[in-house]
């Protein structure tokens, strides 16, 4: 994939920065009465995606969520909140932040940072193919540090996706079948 930088106005970090908040209920449970974590991913992907999609200025599809950190349980009864921010842009793709946030619906306790991730987006036209996206801008020292571990995360991507595609080419030409 091409990401050299768009040649869009850029946007704020702020312009797109999003919460959703969820009250958990029994519905969300796992076998063990905690919430289920493919419940929090799909929460984690909504947020990231009303972020890209506001970003964008369009339509935008989720490419690769890089890693989902659970650090603390959620329960039943917890108000849940999801925070998502755009971190980097190239030409067409998004990495965009997620923070997860639990409190009791019913008490006037801090919220505790229950997990994280990390995902791609990528701008896509109506026939689903990719489109430039804005630059992002960012506006503070911690939007700076998120933009330049993003850009971390992202040469780390393409080294994995290369040594990947290396090592099926090597099995390939010495006749290994996957």
């Amino acid at each position: 994939m091409n990401d050299a930088p768009s040649p869009l106005a850029g946007k704020p970090t702020s312009a797109s920065r999003t919460t959703l908040s969820n009250i958990m209920t029994a519905a969300d449970t796992n076998l063990l009465g905690t919430v289920h974590g493919g419940v929090i991913m799909k929460l984690v992907d909504d947020a990231a995606g009303a972020v890209a999609g506001r970003h964008s200025g369009g339509p935008a599809v989720t490419a690769s969520m890089d890693e989902m950190v659970f650090l603390e349980p959620v329960r039943v009864g917890d108000l849940v909140h999801v925070r998502a921010q755009c971190n980097w842009t190239g030409r067409s793709s998004m990495e965009i932040g997620v923070r997860v946030l639990a409190e009791r619906w019913n008490e006037s306790t801090p919220a505790t940072h229950v997990g994280s991730a990390y995902l791609v987006f990528a701008g896509v036209d109506e026939a689903g193919r990719p489109r430039p996206v804005p630059p992002v801008l960012p506006e503070t020292d911690r939007d700076e540090r998120r933009y330049q571990e993003a850009q971390i995360r992202r040469a780390h991507r393409l080294a994995r996706r290369r040594a990947i595609l290396e090592l099926r080419e090597k099995r390939a030409a010495d006749g290994i079948e996957d």
